[in-house]
């Protein structure tokens, strides 16, 4: 049966203002899985104002009353993680693995957050006036503008929401098009049942059309005082141009072009392994996907010959069937994208080892190319996909250019036996994000999570994350009358 969701604004589900909905559409089967409101910037208008009109009495919650609700939210969402399941695997085309990583990790950002609440949050100050008494506080912003995007939508759904949420803000929510249950009302849905007030989130769904006016109207409300975004680049450079333009702070985790270095110590079966999970998990769709793998060239034939082996032997097909790890890719367009990247750069000299050819439906064959020419738009382009590009280097010189060689500076992963080795190579490479011994894919909700250069700026995760979206205030206290000079 398919859904029907409205807006959530003020703690009501309501119907956009023009009465519009929009199509969620399964990328396996091609049917509709789900409506929702397709809200214009009038809705957005009467989201803000709800979560306006909540923020003070929010903002003044006890901190263990705010830590509960999200403490209960985290057990809450662990017991839906078959609901969370159908949702991506409907939505986004979702694999059951990946959704219990989505629904694993969610509920820890939820318990992080909640720690957060009543850590120590600011500073004592040396002061220059004799008896004065000077402190560096950090209070909430007001209201937060977040942009949930499809790929891990759980995760990232509750990462748009938790941080702001703990620093006592309130929050409108858009989230993506392609999974606005999974990545934004079915998060709604647990934070409702775990207590949280009446306009505290609001979510606004819309349709693609729409998607510019909606969050130019949203970043442009002058009480919406801080602005977070996860997506393309893209898009975020957009989103952060907006943010700038009304003077608004705005953390952007965009994409990336990550590598994976698997150095000449490296355990051969260690890595293919890692680096296929790094690559193929989600089907590549995750921001911090390998892109491409660096292979020394003293083992660059073992380890391509096994890893290929590997790679063509990836069960493929439904998302709903548990062992599936190539799903598909969210919409049919996205796999007729990957596969053109392929296609131009076999027609510029590349080599394909294993998959190619052209997607079924959503579904595009994992792939692994090598030889890709620096003008194929896949050199320096992001896969979004199930596609990597095996190149070997000859020292760790060429191995850190070659890694460097992107714009982007999400992470990396550097595959070796000998750490010092490792962590030497780590220093130099131009990344946010860097696991030695491990692949490329990796979070924590603790851990300062972000990128470089155009993988966007910020941080979310642990601490950082209170403080992105908390405004630090000097505050004095004087215990004595001054003197003044007139």
């Amino acid at each position: 049966m398919t859904l029907h969701r409205e807006l959530l604004i003020g703690g009501k589900d309501v119907p956009a203002a023009s009465g519009r909905t929009a199509r969620d559409v399964n990328p396996y089967t091609g049917e509709v899985y789900a409506t929702v409101a397709a809200a214009g910037a009038g809705d957005v208008t009467r989201a803000v104002d709800a979560a306006d009109a909540a923020f003070e009495e929010w903002a003044a919650v006890s901190p263990f009353a705010r830590r509960k609700i999200l403490l209960d939210a985290a057990d809450l969402l662990e017991s839906r993680s078959e609901q969370a399941a159908a949702h991506m695997a409907g939505e986004a085309g979702g694999t059951r693995p990946w959704a219990g990583f989505n629904v694993a990790l969610a509920a820890q950002m939820f318990r992080e957050a909640a720690s957060a609440v009543t850590a120590p949050r600011g500073e004592v100050l040396t002061a220059q006036e004799p008896g004065a008494l000077g402190l560096a506080v950090r209070e909430p912003v007001g209201v937060v503008a977040a942009f949930s995007p499809w790929n891990a939508p759980v995760i990232l759904g509750v990462r748009a929401v938790a941080a702001p949420l703990a620093a006592g803000n309130t929050v409108v929510l858009k989230p993506s098009e392609d999974a606005p249950v999974s990545c934004g009302l079915f998060i709604a849905d647990i934070l409702r049942e775990a207590g949280l007030p009446d306009g505290v989130l609001n979510v606004v769904t819309n349709d693609p059309a729409d998607a510019a006016e909606v969050a130019e109207a949203l970043i442009a409300d002058p009480r919406v005082r801080s602005v977070n975004f996860t997506g393309s680049t893209e898009v975020g450079r957009i989103i952060g141009i907006h943010a700038a333009t009304h003077l608004k702070p705005a953390v952007l985790e965009l994409g990336g072009k990550n590598a994976i270095i698997v150095l000449e110590d490296a355990d051969l079966d260690y890595a293919v392994d890692a680096a296929a999970f790094g690559v193929f998990m989600n089907s590549g769709q995750i921001c911090m996907s390998g892109d491409r793998i660096l292979v020394h060239a003293s083992v660059a034939e073992e380890f391509t010959r096994k890893f290929t082996a590997k790679v063509a032997a990836l069960p493929s097909g439904s998302p709903e069937e548990p062992h599936t790890v190539i799903g598909p890719l969210v919409t049919p367009a996205a796999a007729r994208r990957v596969a053109a990247l392929v296609e131009d750069a076999v027609a510029r000299g590349a080599t394909v080892l294993t998959g190619g050819g052209e997607p079924e439906g959503s579904v595009y064959p994992a792939t692994v190319l090598t030889d890709v020419p620096r003008e194929a738009e896949l050199y320096h382009g992001e896969a979004f996909g199930p596609v990597c590009v095996v190149t070997p280097f000859a020292d760790d010189d060429e191995a850190v250019a070659l890694a460097n060689d992107t714009d982007n500076g999400l992470t990396c992963g550097i595959i070796t036996e000998n750490g010092t080795h490792g962590l030497t190579v780590a220093r130099r490479i131009r990344t946010g994000i860097v696991h030695v011994g491990d692949q490329s894919v990796a979070d924590e909700p603790q851990a300062p999570f972000g990128g470089f250069k155009a993988s966007g700026y910020g941080r979310f995760g642990g601490r950082w994350g209170i403080e992105a979206f908390s405004n630090t205030r000097w505050v004095t206290l004087a215990t004595r009358h001054a003197h003044y000079p007139f």
